[in-house]
């Protein structure tokens, strides 16, 4: 077994007098992949930092193998003094990395490299970062929130990506999905110190709650250990009376470990306070959209889309950043009107829209004022409740209320939001982006609220899923302005898109799609002429595609190709990406007939 690549034992950090990490470790070796997973506020991305270089722990040992590449992706990284999306990107690469490999990835991101950095949207944002700590394939890659802003295409290709890199991964993240492909081990930091479950995040909920109710069961066994030991000094021997002071020392220590425990407990099991309050009953129609569409200069967003939304549907809204979804809901709550169409709302609507945004309040404007608006008591529907107390329905401390906006973690800044928008009553909830920040724990509080809502919900996400769990229909970004609607979640979705998408072999042959080998299903028996003939032919296809990939190295290892003759550039670039995707495809094909071979003939 290979030694570790990095390494942090006892961990120690204190921030403003409170501890955050009270003995952490952690350990990744090559290839590995670990998600990190913890509530808001636990220090997860604090470890990831300390893992990372960027902050010095108060006490413990961060150890790195001579020669290996880190690279840190931060949840809001920094781009000054870069002017362009590329000047940024290549300046993550070591003078031994390829030039061109800051551009390159760039080009598979969806970018150009000529975007200026201070005016990038958020999603771009992302990418630009991504790219800075992909394009070096560095030996171990901490990433924290890699997700966030991204749309569901970009998500898709980080995840495949990832599966194949041969870095070593450290993962922070909220999307489960992403969580689930990626991990093969869950490092789990709870009340300042790291438990380890040597299997992937599916599996981590039911070992943490056997954690805790392991926990539970010690303390009650405590307490009885307490109980009998105050028997035996109400009425043992009281003659032997130095044995008794030392027994009842013994019980004082007990007591002492029973309270501790009893705060642990307390904060492992703390939980968000979340409840929407409720308007009167809509009517049973919501809205109706009859053929509407909406361009801008030109550029189709809705393309005659109708649909019919009755009181207590769950629709979720996805599509690729840019193909309209904030224009679709607008048209479908009133807040803009259709080139053509119409648009019928219903009666007695009363609209909630959380959108998430960061930007929406002064960073200089305190918490409590944030959820108070300057008073002492927040106005609720049903009532009024103090502001420190509801402050403690969304886990935030009493010694925060006086705390900027600015100053919070993008996960506190979310449950901010969430509390702020709860406040207000409605019967149609519009969700845009909810699940950005939001720890895992705090998401399944969510998920709990909306289900008991018994309202209408349009739920704009990217997080597959939040979706899979809310909604009951999708409206699905087709492109050029389609809009479809499918039933049931996302991975209902998209089973039914890929029945809808017509086959490649009923295609004529120039207009197939170029798609990977397909696995080998047949019945393993014995090895047909086909398969016999494959296994002859791909190495020599191999070998002649590695040949060709090589040759389009070498024409790019020319620096000034990009500017002398971009066209060439770009074909090359194009060239080399299809020759690995060839590659990577019958190596596929090569090993699965090979392994077939030695099942069907042996060894």
């Amino acid at each position: 077994m290979a030694p570790p690549l990095l390494t942090l034992q006892n961990i120690h950090l204190t921030f403003g007098g409170t501890p955050l990490l009270t003995g952490a470790d952690m350990m990744i070796g090559p290839g590995e992949r670990l998600c990190l997973v913890g509530r808001n506020g636990s220090g997860k991305s604090t470890f990831l930092k300390i893992a990372a270089g960027f902050i010095e722990p108060d006490e413990g040992e961060r150890f790195v193998q001579p020669g290996t590449t880190v690279a840190y992706l931060p949840q809001e990284p920094d781009f000054t003094g870069h002017r362009t999306a590329l000047d940024y990107v290549a300046g993550g690469l070591a003078p031994t990395d390829d030039p061109h490999a800051a551009l390159l990835m760039l080009l598979q991101l969806g970018l150009t490299g000529e975007e200026d950095v201070t005016s990038l949207s958020g999603g771009e944002k992302r990418r630009v970062a991504l790219a800075r700590v992909l394009a070096p394939q560095p030996d171990i890659l901490l990433l924290d929130e890699p997700t966030n802003h991204l749309d569901l295409p970009a998500i898709l290709w980080l995840e495949e990506w990832l599966k194949a890199a041969r870095s070593a991964l450290v993962l922070i993240s909220h999307d489960r999905r992403f969580l689930e492909t990626l991990s093969e081990a869950t490092l789990w930091i709870d009340r300042g110190r790291t438990r380890l479950m040597a299997r992937s995040f599916r599996h981590f909920e039911e070992w943490r709650d056997t954690l805790l109710e392991e926990e539970a069961t010690t303390a009650q066994k405590l307490g009885r250990k307490i109980a009998m030991e105050e028997d035996w000094l109400r009425y043992g021997v009281t003659a032997r009376r130095k044995r008794n002071v030392k027994r009842l020392g013994d019980l004082h220590a007990l007591k002492a470990q029973r309270e501790e425990k009893k705060g642990d407990q307390a904060r492992a099991r703390a939980r968000v306070q979340m409840q929407a309050a409720q308007a009167d009953i809509s009517g049973k129609l919501v809205a109706e959209a009859r053929n509407i569409s909406k361009s801008y200069g030109g550029r189709p967003v809705v393309t005659d889309f109708s649909v019919r939304i009755q009181r207590g549907e769950r629709i979720g809204i996805v599509g690729a950043n840019g193909a309209g979804k904030t224009t679709l809901v607008k048209l479908l709550t009133g807040r803009m009107q259709p080139d053509t169409g119409y648009v019928r709302q219903g009666m007695n609507l009363e609209m909630l829209y959380l959108d998430q945004s960061r930007d929406a309040l002064e960073p200089h404007i305190t918490l409590k004022y944030a959820l108070a608006d300057g008073s002492d008591m927040v106005h609720l529907p049903d009532g009024q409740k103090h502001v420190i107390s509801y402050m403690k329905d969304f886990l935030f401390l009493p010694e925060q209320a006086g705390t900027p906006i600015g100053d919070l973690s993008g996960g506190e800044r979310g449950r901010l939001m969430l509390a702020r928008s709860l406040r207000l009553a409605s019967n149609v909830m519009v969700l845009d982006e909810p699940t950005n920040d939001l720890d895992l724990e705090t998401l399944d509080l969510l998920q709990e609220m909306l289900a008991d809502y018994k309202g209408t919900i349009l739920l704009v996400s990217h997080d597959r899923d939040f979706l899979d769990r809310i909604v009951d229909s999708v409206i699905f970004a087709e492109g050029e302005g389609e809009w479809v609607r499918y039933a049931g979640g996302y991975s209902d979705m998209a089973v039914q898109r890929r029945e809808r998408e017509k086959p490649a072999e009923s295609l004529p042959r120039k207009a197939r799609p170029k798609t990977a080998a397909k696995p080998v299903t047949e019945a393993r028996g014995k090895l047909s002429f086909k398969h016999k003939h494959a296994l002859e032919t791909l190495p020599k296809t191999m070998a002649r595609l590695e040949t060709t990939i090589a040759a389009h190295k070498k024409t790019l290892e020319d620096a000034s190709l990009y500017t002398s003759d971009p066209e060439r550039f770009q074909k090359t670039v194009d060239a080399l990406a299809r020759a690995e995707a060839d590659l990577a495809a019958a190596e596929e094909e090569w090993l699965e007939l090979e392994m077939l071979r030695e099942e069907v003939e042996g060894p």
